[in-house]
């Protein structure tokens, strides 16, 4: 067992809480009942796609013989949707020109080979295509954060379990595949940052500005621990379990900090 998960079982076996008609069983109580890594995913409509689209509606407890396809394609089928979700981002964040046309171009890409027959997406390397794109979006990353200047910290890949950040500005900061794990950054300004990939479980989001932040994904969100005062993209949803703000002294300490200069 893990933190994530209160039991063990083998991947492509069907999880005991999953009914009948395909739903969680627990799905009100996963936080209760230890299941907070399910708690957090987000296949990016993957599973629909597959069982939908790809898949023309079978029924792999039907038919049996389709189960171990279905899930090696839905593998594959998640990295495209949620690259999808991330080149949707950077058409947000760039202005008309060639870069723009260069990351819709990859998109249409990926859009057209999320429709591809599940051979192809079962021969399909996923990682190897993931790598490419990060490229693209590390181009992305650089253009919006020059907007804050070379002084914004390059903690790309970084260690930072734990970490000691409250109230730190990091406005600008790349964080892409850092590992925040209980990282304190209560009231921290992460403007502009680059989040992409930052693993956020149990991080200290309370009274933070992560509202211009980049490639933030609702998932992070999801695993960290905010509150109402934690400002957020308006394209992501405040996760119902965070609590009340932090006291208003606390809070107005935070707004004291982002009013100086730099």
């Amino acid at each position: 067992m893990s933190a994530d998960f209160a039991v063990n079982k083998p991947a492509g076996q069907p999880c005991s809480n999953l009914l009948t008609d395909f739903r969680c069983g627990i799905h009100d109580r996963l936080r209760d009942r230890g299941f907070p890594g399910c708690a957090v995913f987000d296949c990016f409509g993957a599973g629909q796609q597959v069982t939908q689209v790809t898949f023309g509606g079978q029924d792999w407890r039907r038919k049996p013989e389709s189960a171990s396809s279905m899930f090696a394609v839905f593998t594959v089928m998640r990295q495209l949707r949620e690259l999808l979700w991330y080149l949707a981002e950077a058409l947000s964040l760039v202005p008309a020109g060639p870069l723009r046309d260069e990351i819709d171009s990859v998109r249409e890409r990926t859009e057209c080979l999320t429709g591809a027959g599940p051979d192809k997406l079962v021969r399909f390397d996923a990682n190897a295509y993931r790598q490419e794109i990060g490229v693209l979006l590390a181009r992305v990353s650089e253009v919006v954060r020059a907007e804050v200047g070379e002084s914004a910290p390059d903690h790309r890949g970084a260690d930072l379990i734990g970490a000691n950040l409250r109230r730190a500005d990091l406005r600008g900061a790349s964080f892409r595949g850092a590992y925040l794990l209980g990282a304190d950054l209560l009231g921290a300004d992460l403007r502009k940052a680059d989040l992409l990939g930052a693993d956020l479980r149990a991080a200290d989001l309370r009274a933070t500005d992560l509202e211009e932040s980049i490639f933030l994904t609702q998932p992070q969100l999801d695993a960290a621990k905010g509150d109402t005062a934690t400002r957020i993209p308006s394209s992501l949803i405040r996760p119902p379990h965070w609590p009340a703000a932090a006291p208003a002294a606390e809070q107005a300490a935070v707004r004291r900090r982002r009013r100086r200069p730099r």
